[in-house]
């Protein structure tokens, strides 16, 4: 029998993750990451337990709020420092739950696998291990993943890759699972209610004593004032609301320099771009062509677009024969391919 270890959040996916897992067989651990030392990350832990306990498991909590502050959080909040826009859950995915967490499974718990709730997809195909589309195509998270490599693939088990989100809900109520009624996750898991990414960055931004001095507003092509914003962390590239600027068409941030408080901003037009070319791809596994034709996001809530794909030693070029909207640094852009859609790579966009 083998032995999997279930990331428990005490939420509603990774609890069915669970359930469907000890159903088929499996001798099923939970883990739980504390994350934070606040009240809310001692809430995860028992709303975890209190499944483990349900469903009579095994349940271990595990302490990474070092590695989660230098890796999730100080990486969040430096990216904006530098007037980057961060991911934290790729990073999390990374460092916490196929880092630390994975670690902790494999090697302390003697797990041969584990298993998160992720709607995603793992083959092997030809003795390589491939990430696919889950079957809820609004649910698929293969972009939040493209740091994994060929060790943690396989030895990654996702129960929940053929179920849509309804479904996932009917089997928690139907079984009676303390996580049948859970909100769905928050983006940053760091940031709760009542605190808003806004709230906390203007904390961090702003000096104990007095008021961040006020940046401009910067028309890119012209380079006239035409007003001031108080914080460029407040930005993003493509932003289109909240600038208060008015202009015979529509204004989007174009650019950010966070070294002079200054936020660039120009019509739709000048936020296109054809290529960019990405550092060091994380390839998902081997990949030997030099040019070839893929698809493509620059962000996790687009459709993914065509692209020529051309490497240049540890540089790729990425060509948008279409054009693409408002690349912003700090994002990834991440690669499928262009006959199945399964997972190739992705990087880190530098300008």
């Amino acid at each position: 029998m083998s032995k999997v270890a279930v990331a428990l959040s005490g939420g509603v996916d990774s609890s069915v993750t669970a359930f469907l897992l000890k159903q088929q067989g499996y001798e099923v651990v939970g883990v739980t990451a504390k994350t934070t030392c606040s009240s809310e990350a001692e809430q995860v832990i028992e709303n975890a337990r209190t499944v483990a306990k349900k469903l009579e498991i095994p349940f271990y909590p595990l302490d990474v709020t070092e590695i989660f502050r230098e890796k999730v959080i100080n990486y969040f909040e430096n990216s904006y420092r530098i007037g980057e826009t961060p991911n934290p859950c790729i990073m999390c995915n990374k460092y916490m739950k196929w880092g630390a967490l994975f670690d902790y499974a494999i090697n302390e718990l003697g797990a041969d696998f584990i298993a998160t709730g992720h709607y995603a997809k793992i083959k092997e195909v030809d003795g390589i291990f491939k990430f696919y589309p889950a079957s809820d195509e609004h649910k698929d998270q293969l972009y939040f993943l493209f740091m994994l490599d060929q060790e943690h693939l396989k030895k990654t088990i996702f129960p929940l890759s053929n179920y849509c989100k309804d479904e996932v809900r009917k089997i928690a109520f139907e079984n009676d699972l303390p996580s049948k009624s859970s909100k769905e996750s928050q983006d940053i898991c760091f940031i709760k209610a009542p605190m808003t990414t806004k709230k906390y960055l203007n904390n961090l931004f702003t000096p104990q004593r007095g008021k961040f001095k006020r940046g401009k507003f910067i028309e890119a092509e012209s380079g006239k004032v035409l007003g001031e914003h108080e914080g460029f962390w407040q930005f993003t590239i493509g932003q289109r609301k909240g600038i208060g600027l008015a202009a015979s068409e529509a204004l989007y941030v174009t650019g950010i320099d966070a070294n002079t408080n200054t936020v660039y901003v120009g019509f739709k037009d000048k936020l296109y771009a054809d290529y960019l070319t990405l550092n060091n791809i994380n390839w998902s596994y081997p990949v030997e062509k030099s040019e070839f034709e893929a698809l493509a996001k620059i962000r996790y809530n687009m459709k993914a677009v065509n692209v020529n794909v051309i490497r240049d030693g540890a540089k790729t070029i990425i060509r948008f024969p279409d054009g693409v909207s408002a690349l912003a640094n700090g994002q990834a852009c991440v690669l499928y391919d262009k006959n199945d859609g399964h997972l190739l790579g992705g990087a880190f966009i530098q300008g």
